[in-house]
């Protein structure tokens, strides 16, 4: 994991990347947790029998569960140490180029997006590609913003 404690540091590594995740699998039981979560009960997540006769051969992963993973797998990637608050401040785009299959695994791929001088810190963005296992696509795709604060500023 890379530790990015210093401030002056961060605008150095735009572009570059900072690093993988572990492999996670998606199994039913965190789609179907996902699922009651945020009342996305929808049968190509949870119904296992009608969805292996439906589009995907399977239940598939919400594409917002993937979503969510991001800080989960982030955090095997990176950390920040910097001092003062982190926030999350969004995301600027988000697609899914492909279905998670249930049974996959999945990680994350993080490369530092643009570094820029606020009048109280820095804001990062960060991409993220979710790639699946032995899959040509990614799950996600994902730029998030992430503010530094550094004074009340």
């Amino acid at each position: 994991m890379r530790v990015l404690d210093d401030l002056e540091e961060l605008a150095t590594l735009a572009g570059q990347e900072l690093g993988t995740s572990d492999w996670l699998e998606i199994d039913q039981d965190r789609v179907n947790a996902f699922a009651d979560a945020t009342g996305d009960h929808q049968w190509i997540h949870v119904d296992v029998e009608r969805a292996a006769a439906g589009p995907f051969g399977g239940t598939i992963a919400h594409g917002y569960l993937t979503l969510s993973l991001i800080p989960l797998l982030g955090a095997q990637v990176f950390s920040l140490e910097t001092p003062g608050a982190k926030l999350n401040y969004g995301v600027n785009k988000v697609r899914f180029p492909s279905p998670v299959p249930v049974g996959s695994r999945i990680r994350d791929h993080v490369t530092m997006g643009e570094v820029t001088d606020l009048p109280a810190g820095k804001q990062l963005t960060l991409r993220h590609t979710i790639e699946i296992d032995g899959q040509p696509k990614p799950g996600c795709v994902a730029e998030t913003v992430v503010l530094l604060l550094t004074s009340a500023g």
